[in-house]
């Protein structure tokens, strides 16, 4: 058994780096930034951690706000 997992780490070790990476990415930028698009910290911190992969991308493309020190003056006509 242990024989065909090791057949396998060469796949699985690579993915897991990139997925581990992308969640601290995410994990970072949720907690520094303090403006969503859609949800809050929280919900964002659980769907980060708890959705692999597919959490963090969803957290980039979905919930990620502005920059704080992007002009925001265009929100408020």
């Amino acid at each position: 058994m242990i024989e065909e997992l090791l057949k396998y780490l060469p796949v699985i070790a690579p993915l897991a780096i990139v997925q581990l990476g992308l969640m601290v990415v995410a994990l970072v930028h949720a907690i520094r930034h303090q403006r969503y698009k859609a949800g809050n910290m929280a919900v964002w911190i659980i769907i980060i951690v708890l959705i692999s992969i597919i959490g963090p991308v969803l957290y980039f493309i979905l919930g990620r706000g502005e920059e704080d020190g992007e002009d925001d003056s265009h929100e408020h006509s």
